[in-house]
């Protein structure tokens, strides 16, 4: 029976589960998968902290050199999170020979190319499916289960934490700052949450994803990004009223041989798959020439489904003769080729004075930029009107240049909102 020796870098929550399905489930992949996989190592810094937490003392080191140098570690599984050390440690692992799986989304997605440079001339693997959604196997998909199609579109909602956040919100009244406060005592949010509900995590989990999809690297640099801080509960409602679901999107597609890359909140209809993924669960809505539609559901992060992710990647790395290589990575996508001039209807709140004419000024401007209103709604207050539009498909630029010409009227207190809607 083919051993396998794992390292596992970091014993916090994502290592701690993978360490734990490798141990319960060893049995059972020897006898499903001919292979017995034994956990040789688990680097820590605090050596411990680590043993309080249940690793077993034998096999905690705080030496990435003892890991590198052992013959017995075939393969190392990265949890630790951030560019450095992990990027470094991954790094000498890689030259030492040593296929590596990680769950690192921001590293990965920022220095795919240079990992992928020294696994091509050790010929180690790269494996990274916990990168994206947690436990749903969305990378195993791109890579293994599409050949038969040209990717034309990449939907998701592939960040728990934001997701959360926006189906409390809608769900319950409740405001951001309330729901956001409650998601870090529950530990669904870190203590600066920049990177989650400023759509940082969701633009690393993008690029890998298109980049797989689209068969060149889309650099996280060129996707338009937009958090959520400034959801306002009341264009939630006014959403609700209107048929919508408010989510924090992933968006990619290809259209005429450029690249559409967009992660914002979004109006869904509600009629849509996407809609009625709540909670901290992802999902992610892929469309192919060939297959048409399909949606991947499930748990976005935690111990065991993220776990789970890793632990799939440990035994499909030990089961191959050769590892599966990355060179469209070198062929990269440039600013010039990604469409910055989106097209998409639009939803818009802003608040006027209650004068004669105002809204015939408002849609004066909407017209000469070519925004063609598909409804309106408004709601009277003293002296002010809160007007909500809905327009039919319209480019960015276009919605852009009316909003800074509408803000520039006398007459309008403040263009409130702007959420695009998806179809």
């Amino acid at each position: 029976m083919k051993k396998i020796g794992v390292a596992i870098l970091g014993f916090g929550t994502v290592g701690c589960g993978t360490y734990n399905i490798l141990t319960e489930r060893r049995e059972q992949i020897k006898i499903e998968y001919g292979i017995d996989i034994t956990v040789s190592a688990i680097l820590v810094r605090n050596t411990h902290k680590a043993v309080a937490n249940g690793a077993p003392q034998e096999l905690v080191t705080d030496s990435i050199e003892e890991i590198v140098s052992n013959p017995s570690i075939d393969i190392v599984a990265e949890c630790i999170g951030g560019i450095e050390p992990a990027k470094t440690y991954l790094i000498e692992s890689l030259k030492c020979g040593k296929s590596i799986v990680t769950a690192n989304k921001e590293l990965f997605a920022k220095h795919w190319g240079e990992l992928e440079k020294y696994a091509a001339e050790t010929k180690a693997g790269l494996y990274f499916e916990a990168t994206c959604g947690g436990g749903i196997p969305v990378i195993r998909t791109l890579t293994q289960a599409m050949q038969a199609n040209t990717l034309l579109q990449i939907k998701g909602i592939i960040n728990g934490t934001t997701n959360y956040i926006l189906s409390r919100m809608s769900d319950e009244g409740a405001s951001y700052d309330d729901v956001l406060r409650d998601a870090q005592a529950l530990g669904f949010a870190e203590s600066d949450p920049t990177a989650d509900v400023e759509g940082y995590d969701a633009s690393y989990k993008l690029s890998i994803l298109s980049s797989l999809a689209f068969n060149r690297f889309l650099p996280v640099e060129n996707i338009y990004r937009e958090g959520i801080s400034n959801i306002k509960i009341e264009d939630i409602n006014i959403g609700k009223k209107l048929g919508y679901t408010i989510k924090l999107l992933a968006i990619a597609k290809l259209i005429d041989g450029k690249i559409e890359a967009r992660v914002h909140p979004v109006f869904l209809k509600n009629s849509h798959p996407l809609a009625s993924v709540s909670g901290s669960f992802n999902a992610v809505f892929l469309v192919g020439d060939n297959v048409g539609e399909i949606m991947l559901y499930g748990r976005g992060a935690g111990s065991l489904p993220t776990g789970s992710a890793v632990v799939s990647d440990i035994v499909f790395a030990a089961r191959q003769i050769e590892h599966a290589r990355y060179s469209e990575i070198a062929d990269v996508i440039k600013k010039s080729e990604v469409i910055s001039d989106f097209t998409s209807d639009y939803y818009l709140r802003m608040t006027v004075l209650d004068v004669q004419g105002v809204l015939s000024q408002i849609t004066s401007i909407f017209a000469s930029n070519n925004v063609s209103i598909t409804s309106m709604r408004q709601d009277s207050g003293a002296g002010v009107v809160s007007i909500v539009f809905v327009t039919h498909k319209s480019n960015e630029n276009n919605i852009k240049k009316a909003i800074a010409e509408l803000s520039s009227l006398s007459e309008v207190q403040a263009v409130n909102a702007l959420i695009r809607v998806e179809k």
